[in-house]
């Protein structure tokens, strides 16, 4: 009876613990390229707990883009393995040829989650200006889900606003809940409590969403919608978690 006891609350308290967010991640070296900053940009890729800094096996993805001026390339195959977060990743330099905003983007293989009994799929961009030109800041790339920007996606201080447009197969998605985490590289950020590690928020009846950051650096917004498809996993079929994931950086605050 002990044993079971035992067992049981262990079991209890495993359920009960907060589950970490996992999110897509495409990392810049900075989001805002000048002409004194160099003619290229160095990303970095990977399936994290961005504020844990854990890592997961990212597997080579199915498709990874950049979109300029209209025109998407293929740069899958420049991709270059790394170790990121303990963890198998990604690493890539691209050179910026033309002013404007470059828009990457990362379709990864299914990632089988036992803890949530789900696949899991994030559709993953981030955005990059290049010598002051920020034209197509709002540039909508068609993914399976997205998170549009309503708000420019650099150029942001601290405490501003982060408004975008939850989309589906092309349609916003009415009250999606979106999960915002901190990428706590270098920052040594700490919460008093767990439940404090992912910020949720639910987009409004037009699948818009709000959220002002605590601090600088880089955030991470996640939107959260169920497949209509599954996938197998040992002879069962198995739901699919479609996550429309975007990385935002913060600039920290030099006025007075």
């Amino acid at each position: 009876m002990t044993r079971y006891f035992l067992a049981a609350s262990c079991a209890a308290l495993i359920a009960a613990a907060p589950a970490l967010a996992h999110y897509g991640m495409i990392i810049p070296d900075d989001p805002m390229i000048s002409q004194e900053d160099g003619r290229s940009v160095a990303l970095t890729m990977s399936f994290s707990h961005p504020f844990e800094l854990d890592g997961m096996v990212l597997d080579r993805p199915v498709a990874f883009s950049v979109t300029h001026e209209g025109r998407t390339t293929d740069l899958l195959g420049g991709l270059q393995d790394a170790t990121v977060m303990q963890d198998k990743g990604y690493t890539l330099d691209y050179p910026l040829e033309r002013p404007g905003t470059y828009v990457f983007a990362m379709e990864p293989q299914p990632y089988w989650e036992p803890a949530e009994d789900a696949f899991i799929i994030h559709y993953t961009k981030t955005y990059v200006t290049a010598y002051g030109d920020d034209e197509g800041w709002d540039t909508e790339l068609g993914l399976k889900t997205e998170i549009v920007p309503l708000s420019k996606p650099f150029g942001l201080w601290e405490h501003n606003v982060f408004q975008g447009i939850v989309k589906l197969d092309g349609a916003p998605v009415p009250y999606a809940e979106v999960e915002v985490e901190f990428f706590n590289d270098g920052a040594g950020a700490t919460v008093p409590d767990e439940l404090m590690i992912t910020q949720t928020v639910k987009a409004d009846a037009n699948g818009v969403f709000t959220y002002a950051p605590p601090s600088h650096g880089w955030w991470g917004f996640a939107a959260l919608n169920t497949a209509d498809y599954t996938l197998p996993q040992e002879g069962a079929d198995k739901a699919v978690e479609l996550g429309a994931v975007i990385w935002v950086h913060f600039e920290d605050w030099t006025g007075q």
